[in-house]
């Protein structure tokens, strides 16, 4: 298997495929295909793991594409213009993802709820409490919204992030949340109440946008039902 990211700000991963090659994606994914791949959905194991596949954002069922007569390519493009990300994942190294970012894998890599094992910061810290574990070995392809930063923090090392702004961080990195101090600043600051604290060691990747924030933003230029039929 090779591939190339393409297209900037609106990519889209090309995954060439050699004859009898497979990769699993997340429904919808798929963009464009060579016409010898062929499909199959899957149900993902045990109603659990289906269970934790809903809770962290991604569809129930995934689908498997397989070269078959010859080597093929499929194309996979993310919901929201961003990022795509392919990283490399060994059984030694897991990451952990915000929910809904899982794009597509190669077959030896596997996905599982993960849960902050602090209840508050689930609660109140965004992404916090139900993310994405990724394990195995492997390639994983990541969606991204928005463009990304790589930080890495040492032991012992923290920083604060916007909720919502996390989008991946190493297995050995752990999370917490701070309280934003001062009425004043809860009520007119527009941070909300809490901001992440991810800490080290591992590498933190942060996202420039969030999709909550995007829908946000974009909620006062949609159409209402009044206005629709006053038109």
């Amino acid at each position: 298997m090779n591939y190339t990211i393409e297209c900037g700000t609106f990519p889209v991963a090309i995954v060439n495929l050699e004859e009898g090659e497979s990769l699993h994606t997340d429904g919808g994914a798929m963009a464009w295909m060579s016409p010898n791949l062929e499909m199959e959905t899957e149900g993902g194991g045990s109603f659990g793991r289906a269970l934790g596949r809903m809770f962290s954002g991604e569809k129930i069922f995934r689908n498997v594409y397989t070269a078959v007569g010859g080597p093929g390519y499929i194309a996979l493009n993310p919901k929201v213009p961003g990022e795509i990300l392919a990283v490399e994942i060994t059984p030694d190294k897991p990451i952990i993802l915000q929910k809904s970012s899982f794009l597509a894998s190669t077959m030896g890599v596997s996905t599982e709820v993960f849960f902050n094992k602090k209840a508050s910061t689930g609660l109140f810290a965004g992404e916090g409490f139900v993310m994405q574990k990724i394990f195995g070995e492997g390639t994983v392809f990541i969606e991204i919204d928005g463009a990304t930063k790589e930080y890495y923090l040492e032991s012992g090392e923290t920083m604060i992030v916007d909720t919502g702004s996390l989008a991946m961080m190493d297995a050995t990195c752990s999370m917490d949340i701070r309280t934003i101090k001062g009425v004043k600043n809860v009520l007119f600051g527009g941070e909300g109440l809490f901001n992440t604290v991810i800490s080290g060691p591992g590498k933190v990747t942060v996202q420039t946008l969030s999709l909550k924030d995007l829908a946000s933003a974009l909620i006062p230029y949609l159409p209402t039902q009044s206005s629709s039929s006053s038109d």
